[in-house]
């Protein structure tokens, strides 16, 4: 019998009794004081609220110009190189999109990359997240331009042919400028208002099932929209419901006047575009950076409509006239207001949703926080700001963020440096890209398609928005303690008589957890518990750098140096060895908690709580979704790597069925964490505490050893 099975038979065989009365509520109560909480004067409260001192200005300065916190730890050595990739990379995928989504809005072409420079240099300055692109974003410009093609339709300024027909070409463009521009104002002032209300947990029921179904919708919008620039024809561009279809069908009836040359030239852009996707793809690890192929797509389909004079001989539609320099300051028309406020409010939300949904992914995945409220903020001020330099409605692009991300972006500024190159093309070079044929439109948009355009929201934020209840949005978390000498466990905060467990802290919440919530189911945790493993862990590597820092300047002896060199060969072989061995020991709760760092380097750990087991009350959890789950897994594993073990309690059995569902139980050891009772998961914690003491002050097992023999004798 190994050791594992004996401390399984230790535990299993552990008892414990308790004698108490039957506690009726009444009964209970009359054994309890409430604690006598004296609430502060309102005076006290005021003056609190207005008191102003260095660190409150200096805290409210971080919070409305996150740059002021971000740019002084910029570091410029491990930063520069990544930003400066990754801004260029963004940069020439910014010109294309630029271009093609001023089209989806309605407005003329110069218009986008307006809408590529001004924002994206607001949101270095008030934005949180470092990863994700600014700019002009599909499904935005989409809506944007259902606005101003409703109340500037073709058919208002465009008829005949000839100078009229130009005259009214630029009128119209001209009056949709301004429509976007109101819609652009009003849809920023949304975001700063409700920012500033601290409104940022709207982007609670947005999550990422919701955005998936609306921009899936959204693109199939775009792609029937696009389909005219494709083959060529003119139609009238609609809006509404059944939209699509009447695109499409406008498109059908018009194919015996196709262009061919603009159908040829699409589809071998088409072509680049998707050989040049599975290439990247499949070469990823060895490029240094993804192949910009929507620049090369440009700047070929430039090149062929500029020599072969396409516009003229083969009428095929070119982007036109870009002019050079930058509009003076206009002021938006708010007589509009009243007829755009309802597209302005959806916009507005939209906008944030798609924005701080690819934020938080970004986080997640580096390790740092984005704030919802000040997100809002920045967006209202690049749209209010922007709509004043004739731009339209922003948002953050999934396709550049994700190119801005795997090119090593590492802070805002990369983002600056790619609105810095729009500002060249603005100021220098824009008359290049005029011969650029409209077709590769669609070819641009379908790249960014396969990059992040699948996913959907409209109707699902409805019905989460009818069906998602405050009270289970915004649930009580409740710190317990055990009643002394009872199986009883209760609020901490509410009755003197209840006690903590060393190193042992219990959180219920009397909700399910699911969507609307698990982001601040996790976020409370840390919060009432008082135990933050991300703090943990960079306290944790800011000791480790400082310590392996101290042990390069002591210096190494020139022998052990040798040995390593002389042994490298051998410690291959010997790890290849150490892990099939790991990999045939048999899985046990252990495998889930790291425990690698060094115990001599505690002491120079800031004083924290000293906290080895966190049991998560699910007695009033009735369900847990697959959000849920996925956040439940991530404390799990959050908390196991600093060393600290989570323990579940009291779940029913629908619990524990939608637990099963979702995988939670893929790793079998998982299930040595669930636990009958509160009290069953505290006596739990302490037998392993226990063994785990007993393992370390028992004498280390001696080597069998055999009887040397003479080879004489």
């Amino acid at each position: 019998m190994d050791h594992t099975q004996e401390n399984e038979i230790l535990v299993a065989t552990q008892t414990y009794s308790v004698e108490r009365p039957i506690y009726s509520y009444p009964a209970l109560h009359g054994k309890l004081h409430k604690k006598d909480k004296v609430p502060d004067p309102i005076g006290d409260k005021i003056k609190r609220a207005l008191s102003c001192t260095p660190k409150k200005i200096r805290n409210i300065i971080y919070m409305f110009l996150p740059i002021c916190k971000w740019l002084p730890a910029y570091k410029p050595r491990e930063y520069v190189f990544g930003d400066f990739v990754s801004g260029i990379s963004t940069g020439v995928l910014h010109l294309p999109q630029g271009l093609a989504f001023a089209m989806l809005a309605a407005v003329p072409p110069i218009f986008g990359l307006y809408s590529s420079f001004y924002p994206v240099i607001l949101y270095c300055f008030f934005g949180t997240s470092r990863h994700v692109s600014i700019g002009p974003f599909a499904v935005i410009s989409l809506m944007i331009g259902g606005v101003a093609v409703r109340l500037v339709p073709d058919d208002m300024y465009v008829g005949g042919g000839g100078a009229n027909s130009t005259n009214g070409t630029e009128e119209r463009d001209a009056m949709r400028v301004k429509v976007a521009m109101s819609v652009t104002l009003l849809s920023g002032i949304i975001q700063f208002c409700l920012g500033v209300l601290r409104f940022g947990f709207v982007a609670i029921y947005l999550t990422e099932p919701l955005v998936r179904g609306f921009t899936t919708a959204a693109a199939v919008h775009v792609f029937t929209s696009m389909l005219k620039y494709l083959f060529g024809v003119k139609t009238k561009r609609h809006s509404g419901p059944f939209s699509v279809v009447y695109s499409t069908l406008a498109v059908i009836a018009n194919v015996k006047k196709l262009n061919i040359c603009s159908l040829v030239v699409g589809l071998m852009c088409f072509a680049l575009l998707l050989g040049g996707k599975e290439f990247n793809e499949r070469f990823k690890n060895k490029l240094p950076a993804p192949i910009p192929l929507e620049i090369v797509a440009v700047i070929i389909g430039t090149g062929i409509s500029a020599g072969f004079n396409l516009e003229e001989s083969y009428k095929v539609d070119v982007v036109g006239s870009l002019p050079l320099g930058l509009l003076a300051p206009a002021t938006p028309d708010s007589s509009l207001f009243h007829l755009v406020y309802v597209d302005a409010i959806a916009i507005a939300i939209v906008g944030f949703s798609v924005t701080i949904s690819m934020a938080k992914i970004f986080a997640v995945k580096h390790g740092y926080q984005v704030d919802g409220n000040q997100e809002l903020i920045a967006l209202g001020i690049c749209n209010t700001i922007g709509s004043l330099f004739q731009t339209f409605s922003i948002s953050c692009s999934l396709s550049r963020s994700l190119v801005q991300e795997s090119t090593g972006g590492n802070t805002q500024l990369a983002g600056c440096l790619a609105s810095l190159l729009i500002l060249l093309v603005i100021l220098a070079i824009g008359f290049l890209f005029e011969s650029l044929p409209q077709t590769i439109w669609l070819t641009t948009f379908v790249s960014s398609l396969f990059l992040g355009l699948d996913y959907g929201l409209i109707t699902a934020v409805i019905i989460a928005l009818m069906t998602v209840i405050y009270r289970t949005q915004s649930p009580t978390y409740t710190v317990l303690g055990q009643l002394p000498n009872t199986d009883v466990y209760i609020d901490i905060d509410a009755y003197e008589e209840v006690r903590e467990h060393a190193g042992i802290k219990i959180f219920q919440i009397n909700a399910p957890i699911y969507y609307a919530n698990s982001d601040l189911y996790s976020n409370a945790l840390s919060r009432k518990t008082g135990v933050n493993p991300a703090l943990i862990m960079a306290a944790r590597r800011k000791v480790l750098k400082k310590h392996a820092k101290e042990l390069g300047t002591k210096g190494k002896p020139q022998s052990s140096v040798v040995k390593v060199d002389a042994e490298a060969g051998g410690e291959e072989d010997a790890k290849q060895e150490e892990q099939i061995e790991e990999n045939a020991k048999p899985m046990t709760i252990d495998s889930l908690v790291q425990k690698t760092f060094p115990e001599e380097l505690e002491r120079f750990l800031p004083p924290g709580p000293n906290v080895h087991t966190m049991i998560l009350d699910f007695s009033q959890v009735n369900f847990i979704d697959s959000v849920g789950v996925k956040t439940v897994s991530g404390i799990l594993k959050e908390y196991g790597d600093v060393g600290i073990y989570v323990y579940l309690a009291a779940c029913s059995a629908q619990v524990v069925n939608d637990l099963t569902r979702n995988r939670f139980f893929e790793n079998p050891c998982v299930k040595e964490l669930l636990f009958h009772s509160i009290h069953d998961a505290v006596l739990g914690a302490k037998v392993r505490e226990a063994l785990a003491q007993q393992e370390a002050l028992a004498p280390p097992p001696e080597e069998d050893s055999e009887p040397i023999t003479d080879p004489e004798t």
